[in-house]
């Protein structure tokens, strides 16, 4: 067999993730291992309660396991301050939630440059990238438009331009279109696929959809903080 030679981007070694409820301990996840190549897309799918939300946040890169290891490319992330941590992620993944999480007083470009305010971008460079962005999602009329003037699917496609814009070489997609009706969960989807083949980017969705999970080439499943399945689709 074919040794797959693609960086390793995110791998998870036998992590664990337990909560305390007062006495006791209610493990959401328990021994996972998972290694994320370089131009993947992954779906992550589950019942409610099987440690999907869990497993996004470790993932993510948002919270510590309680056991086990992570590293986000080649990077212990149990090692790094929190500030190193912070600028690591926001570098590496992009994310994308059900809800738009947009702020109501900014305009859609104001939304997409926030990003690298954080990162501290050059003003002229992060202007000239936001623009170029909220332009690859088909925005370009929508600058200067607030939240409350754009459709749902709008809004979650100035989402996505947002979780772009740092150029990340992951995006870590949540029930990406949760909240929209078919059609335009539809288009959202064909936007993540053509990142992922013409952009190379790497994605993970998580979705207790299987309708969406058909998109990713790889599906995993959760049952009760535990891989019960893996699934690789053939690419022709």
């Amino acid at each position: 067999m074919k040794k797959d030679s693609r960086q390793t981007m995110l791998h998870l070694e036998d992590v664990w993730k337990i909560y305390q409820m007062g006495e006791v301990e209610v493990p959401a996840l328990r021994g996972v291992n998972v290694e994320i190549k370089k131009g993947d897309f992954i779906a992550i799918i589950g019942a409610s309660g099987s440690g999907k939300s869990t497993m996004m946040n470790l993932i993510g890169c948002l919270d510590m396991p309680t056991r086990g290891k992570i590293s986000l490319k080649g990077k212990d992330i149990s090692l790094l301050s929190e500030s190193e941590l912070s600028s690591f992620r926001g570098r590496t993944i992009g994310f994308i939630f059900q809800q738009y999480n947009l702020i109501p007083s900014m305009t859609a470009f104001q939304n997409v440059l926030l990003p690298l305010e954080f990162l501290e971008v050059d003003d002229k460079k992060a202007t000239e990238q936001a623009k170029k962005i909220l332009d690859l999602v088909g925005l370009s009329d929508k600058f200067n438009s607030l939240p409350s003037q754009l459709s749902g699917g709008q809004q979650q496609r100035v989402s996505i331009a947002r979780s772009l814009v740092a150029d990340p070489e992951i995006i870590l997609a949540d029930e990406p279109t949760g909240a929209l009706d078919s059609v335009t969960g539809r288009e959202i989807l064909d936007m993540l696929q053509r990142l992922w083949k013409d952009e190379g980017k790497t994605i993970i969705l998580v979705t207790h959809d299987l309708k969406l999970a058909d998109y990713a080439h790889t599906t995993i499943e959760l049952m009760d903080g535990k891989i019960i399945r893996t699934h690789k689709k053939v690419i022709k």
